[in-house]
């Protein structure tokens, strides 16, 4: 499912919608080109799930610990990262068995580090205020959530290209 946004507050607000509806042991995967959304959509998400917490970019910490909503956020950036073991020198294992909701910036850096259940968002500079977010299931699981994403988009009056594919 390919959806287009045109402001930030709608980014945040399908981050929301995800938030809203995630469970324990949640995986999801944001990439795409800096500045295209990543971190918004993580503010969204962590909304959703009831923290009040100020959401910002981990970049420099590798990996932010919100935990204040209905479960816990684990927020990650591995822009930084050079190889796939500095994920266990951070307590990478420990954290998606922590049974929070992890969402990784950059996690598409080293795929063969992500648990089989994950929902990979793909975020587009489409121009300077619209973006194109894919989002593509990895299983049955995560199919229910993009379903959600679709649902919202559609709530919003977003343009929705094209329908899941379901997995």
């Amino acid at each position: 499912m390919r959806v287009r946004t045109h402001t930030i507050e709608q980014t945040i607000a399908l981050g929301r919608a995800l938030g809203e509806v995630v469970d324990a042991g949640a995986c999801i995967v944001l990439c795409g080109d800096l500045g295209a959304g990543k971190t918004q959509f993580t503010k969204g998400v962590a909304a959703g799930l009831g923290s009040d917490d100020a959401v910002t970019s981990p970049t420099f910490t590798i990996v932010a610990e919100y935990l204040t909503g209905r479960l816990p956020l684990f927020h990650f950036d591995l822009y930084r990262l050079d190889d796939p073991s500095d994920l266990i020198d951070i307590g990478y294992d420990d954290l998606l068995e922590a049974g929070g909701v992890c969402v990784m910036e950059w996690g598409d850096r080293f795929p063969e580090m992500l648990p089989e259940e994950h929902l990979t968002v793909s975020f587009t500079l489409v121009d300077d205020r619209e973006r194109m977010l894919e989002c593509i299931p990895s299983d049955a699981r995560t199919q229910v959530l993009v379903d959600a994403l679709q649902e919202a988009a559609h709530a919003l009056g977003l343009e929705v290209d094209q329908p899941s594919e379901g997995v």
